[in-house]
């Protein structure tokens, strides 16, 4: 990237962007078979305020994420590389079903990968 050209964040709508995003997003998270468990017991409102600042953030946005280290966050709740290729699969799509190119697309997924395992637990 160009030292004057505009970030991810920029590119995919900023602020705006990642708001809408987010419910979205978790709409197809919480309604997949394989995935909704997972947030049985999680209060959406603080894991949409977490998931926009770890976006904002990842996508080189002006917040920084301010929860529990990931692989804290993750560990012992049995999420392996397959559900984590749903979580991916889900964004992707709801991404594309928004507006965003695919190869900005590519790029969110790209970071988000980068953290694939603190989620899944390969990190300990």
């Amino acid at each position: 990237m160009k030292p004057n050209s505009p970030s991810l964040y920029e590119r995919l709508g900023g602020e705006a962007m990642i708001t809408a995003l987010i419910p979205a997003f978790y709409v197809r998270v919480l309604a997949d078979p394989e995935l909704g468990p997972f947030f049985k017991h999680t209060e959406l409102e603080k894991l949409h305020t977490m998931q926009r600042e770890f976006f904002v953030m990842a996508t080189g946005g002006p917040i920084t994420y301010s929860g529990r280290p990931l692989a804290h966050a993750h560990h012992g709740r049995g999420i392996s590389r397959h559900h984590f290729a749903l979580f991916t699969r889900h964004l992707v799509e709801t991404l594309l079903d928004m507006g965003v190119t695919q190869e900005e697309t590519d790029e969110v997924i790209q970071r988000i990968n980068a953290v694939t395992n603190e989620i899944v637990g390969v990190s300990y």
